[in-house]
């Protein structure tokens, strides 16, 4: 087996293991709510402390993984990532939960910009886009995590062995996967170095990211929603627009590279943008269980490649190191995922959850337009 693909399938471990541990987290939210005997109100702040505690962990991430380099960083962010899990389940107040919760956060973010560094130097070794199927992995992992957790609670397992046995699964695979992961061969970290402001590139970059994060997490908070309230659906089938849209951005995913290959990732963005808004626009106009349905598989295709390329696009910045760039864009983007959903509740108490979401189609629009813009411009430097 030639070196480049083991170094790809232990890096795609690592993006396997990091979506399982997440997940596995996710999965039990429930039980550490009721064992706290937290309100909602409760659970919604304690739930803030993981992304406000990652969004301000970012910059650092980025610094650490430009001196240290992404495959120590990896693996260093998955053993702080499971251990952090063990530490979640083990919780016995509130302050240590808080903690768990702010190390788990600030491991996920440590792991989220070395693993996509690391995946732009398998990618480059490649000589072709590869960075959505490392994603489509993280996706899939998170199924596994959200099944694997149904079958604990229906065997009545305890959140501590389950967090156990995640932990030890994931070190495990983390030794197998460690020798093979690609360290990097020019490492400019020393001189790169910078608390410089973000280049236009970088903007431009952040600014898609913003929209398309925005779009993830109006999706991931409010799908659920969505349907019990505007589409009115059945007690069982509440959920099924939720895992609509996930199936599909983790099959959009693991499929898109090779379409981006085809017809490059411009193209392959401006569709999304297209897709995102489309999705959107059916569920809103037409709020019925198979229009709904229909409309988030389209947000989960578009939704699936806008942040993979987005990461192989900040591989291409000369004037930062990628985990300089990566935690640059990927800061911008994180501000549309966290304050994106308090948003859509705001707009909803002022006009309607619809109005809402047709706000959000406009932000996945705003994608396509972004992308042409920078698209005809790079065009016309290129022409004069």
């Amino acid at each position: 087996m030639e070196q480049k693909t083991k170094q790809r399938i232990a890096l795609s471990a690592l993006f396997f293991q990091s979506g399982l541990c997440f997940s596995t987290w996710a999965s039990r939210i429930p039980d550490i709510k009721e064992s706290f005997d937290f309100s909602d109100s409760e659970l919604g702040a304690i739930l803030l402390v993981r992304p406000v505690g990652a969004l301000f962990a970012l910059p650092l991430s980025g610094i650490i993984v430009d001196k240290y380099g992404s495959r120590l960083c990896s693996s260093a962010g998955i053993v702080l990532f499971s251990l952090s899990l063990v530490l979640l389940g083990i919780s016995p107040g509130v302050p240590w939960l808080v903690g768990s919760i702010l190390l788990f956060g600030v491991a996920a973010n440590l792991i989220n910009i070395s693993n996509n560094a690391q995946a732009l130097v398998v990618q480059q070794k490649y000589g072709k886009i590869i960075m959505a199927s490392f994603h489509g992995l993280w996706s899939l992992a998170g199924f596994c995590g959200a099944a694997i957790g149904a079958l604990m609670l229906w065997l009545d397992l305890g959140i501590v062995p389950h967090f156990l046995i995640i932990s030890v699964t994931v070190l495990a695979l983390l030794a197998l996967s460690f020798p093979h992961l690609t360290k990097e061969q020019d490492k400019q970290g020393g001189k790169k170095l910078t608390f410089r402001k973000p280049d236009r590139h970088l903007m431009i970059l952040g600014s898609i990211a913003f929209c398309g994060m925005m779009c993830e997490g109006c999706m991931f908070d409010w799908s659920a929603v969505y349907f019990k309230q505007v589409i009115k659906a059945e007690e069982g089938l509440i959920a099924a627009g939720y895992m609509a849209f996930m199936g599909m951005m983790a099959f959009g995913r693991l499929i898109s590279d090779s379409f981006t290959n085809r017809y490059g990732s411009t193209t392959i963005v401006q569709f999304s943008g297209v897709l995102i808004f489309t999705g959107l626009l059916i569920a809103v106009l037409f709020p019925s269980l198979i229009t709904g349905i229909i409309g988030f598989l389209l947000v989960g295709a578009g939704t699936s490649s806008v942040i993979p390329l987005t990461f192989t696009e900040v591989g291409n910045n000369k004037s930062f190191s990628s985990g300089i760039a990566l935690a640059m864009v990927s800061t911008i983007g994180y501000f549309g995922f966290l304050f994106g959903p308090p948003l859509i509740g705001f707009i909803a108490d002022l006009l309607s959850l619809r109005a809402s979401f047709a706000l959000v189609a406009i932000v996945g629009l705003a994608i396509t337009i972004i992308i042409s813009l920078k698209n005809r411009s790079n065009t016309q430097a290129t022409n004069n």
